[in-house]
């Protein structure tokens, strides 16, 4: 089980990097700015845990960082949830499973900024999802890819 973990937790920060891959290219491409909403949660998720980021120097800075790691930790604990998925016998083809997990960890990464009030998907434009599904598309097809590559039958 642990090394199904560690696969997944590989396959993840692999998927990640494909999903960031993604963004930034859209980025460059049509010339927009960064999302600030996950610096926006873990501010407000900081605040109700009762360890607000201090306001000092640098605080935008701390925030973007850990608005960064806590889309890594979520790309690289979907992965391990996947591979132990995997591990315990749900294997669907790839055609399924690459986007499933990609909706696995979109869902992951949206609700939270649905429940904390800092984004509505309701009210986001084609583009806004299209810029949200397309990375995480990725991340499944690359996360999903190398579970699977990696250990194909357990």
């Amino acid at each position: 089980m642990f090394r199904s973990i560690l696969r997944g937790c590989a396959a993840g920060a692999a998927g990640t990097t494909a999903l960031n891959a993604m963004t930034y290219l859209d980025m460059a491409l049509r010339g927009r700015p960064s999302s600030g909403a996950p610096e926006d949660v873990v501010e407000k998720v900081a605040e109700k845990a009762g360890h607000p980021v201090p306001e000092t120097d640098g605080r935008d800075n701390r925030l973007s960082g850990l608005g960064a790691l806590t889309g890594i930790a979520v790309g690289v604990g979907t992965g391990a949830a996947v591979a132990l998925l995997h591990r315990s016998g749900v294997r669907p083809p790839g055609w399924l499973g690459g986007p499933a997990t990609g909706a696995l960890a979109m869902v992951l990464a949206d609700a939270p900024m649905a429940g904390l009030g800092v984004s509505d998907p309701r009210t986001w434009s084609p583009a806004d999802w299209t810029a949200d599904v397309l990375p995480h598309l990725a991340y499944g097809l690359v996360t999903y890819g190398l579970i699977t590559a990696a250990h194909p039958h357990g």
